[in-house]
């Protein structure tokens, strides 16, 4: 190819803008590395020209420093996005910021919506405060997994689920001076626990549905060693106390804990003449529908149904079922909050008593 004038100017010109381009690109990634960058002490260091020992006071306000060079590393970094580390933190605290949920390895199908809404709301408690959760699955009384949490110190406090409330674990923790706090009902005074208000709740729904005229309120119930079926069932026969009514006269059959216990179940309450059947839970609730609608039994137009437990399959049943609505998500914030506050991360303004709602829907109509 011959160069002439004019070439020779083009290829010039062509070099001068790949140029242009590539310093141009160098300084878009320059800067975006810069935006992206997250800043540590010893990058603020540098870019400021001090020790990092000097950042390191201005951050905590601790040690000798002029306010000049506090007001200097303090602007810098509202300007950048420092990240302090929070395995150095928790080193120079004595803390592991992880906090340990304990939840059983084999739960009954009834508890899984409790257990998801109270795990969601102990995430949202502990990452107001920069914590993390770990979990730990306990397989009956075997406490293995707990034991290896506090010996290798994995967490500064953990929560015990309501279906782990075992005396055992209570005591094991308590030996090893663990924080803790564990949600359900406990009758030792002497541990921190949180706990939906299902006496009250339960005696307001019965309190209804007797003033709505049922002559016979049939109660169907699960297992008699869950502490929450003997709150339940402590507001239920409150409702007939203060209504003037002998519990007696009502059809109460618990320990239903399968689809065959259930039906045997709803097969007796009807043959006692029951005109409306609490459930005391929704999982029940649910098979007890399920019996209504194999023996083509018309709800509410044959028998009514509540249930001291709602969930979203309730309310959008066909009809809607009467029932309670607590506040679990509210209920494991709680849990958390009353953890961090022994922790000493938060006060005490922040735990309140998660509410509930009694609500009257198409079932009981």
């Amino acid at each position: 190819m011959e160069y002439t004038p004019c070439n020779f100017l083009c290829s010039l010109l062509c070099l001068l803008y790949v140029q242009a381009i590539a310093q141009d690109w160098g300084v878009i990634m320059e800067e975006r590395e810069n935006i992206n960058k997250i800043y540590k002490i010893e990058d603020i260091a540098r870019e400021l020209g001090v020790s990092k020992t000097t950042v390191s006071r201005a951050i905590s306000g601790k040690g000798r420093i002029s306010k000049a060079t506090t007001k200097r590393v303090m602007d810098f970094i509202a300007t950048h996005d420092y990240r302090p580390n929070a395995m150095a933190k928790g080193l120079a605290q004595s803390k592991t910021y992880n906090l340990g949920v304990v939840l059983p390895v084999e739960y009954e199908a009834m508890e899984f919506a409790f257990f998801k809404d109270c795990l969601i709301g102990i995430c949202q408690a502990a990452a107001e405060c920069n914590y993390d959760i770990m979990l730990c699955m306990v397989n009956g009384k075997d406490l293995t997994q707990i034991e290896r949490l506090v010996i290798n110190r994995k967490v500064d406090g953990i929560i015990l689920s309501r279906a782990i409330v075992s005396s055992s674990a209570q005591k094991y923790l308590k030996e090893k001076k663990v924080p803790f706090v564990v949600i359900g009902p406990n009758p030792d005074k002497s541990v921190i626990s949180v706990d939906n208000k299902n006496r009250e709740a339960c005696r307001e729904l019965t309190s209804i549905l007797l003033m709505k005229g049922n002559k016979k309120l049939a109660l169907i119930g699960g297992s008699e060693t869950h502490r929450v079926t003997e709150s339940r069932y402590q507001g239920f026969a409150d409702a007939f106390k203060e209504a003037g009514r002998d519990i007696k006269e009502s059809p109460v059959i618990m320990n239903a804990d399968g689809f065959l216990d259930v039906s045997r179940a709803v097969r007796q309450v009807l043959d006692k003449g029951a005109d409306c059947i609490v459930c005391m839970d929704d999982f029940i609730c649910t098979q007890v529908i399920g019996c209504l609608r194999e023996n083509r039994i018309r709800v509410p137009d044959d028998i009514r149904i509540a249930s001291f437990y709602d969930n979203s399959q309730l309310e959008f049943d066909n009809p809607s079922v009467t029932s309670i609505r607590f506040d679990t998500k509210e209920l494991g914030k709680k849990a958390c909050y009353k953890l961090l506050h022994i922790l000493g991360e938060v006060t005490e303004d922040k735990i309140r008593q998660p509410g509930y709602q009694v609500i009257l829907r198409e079932s009981t109509m």
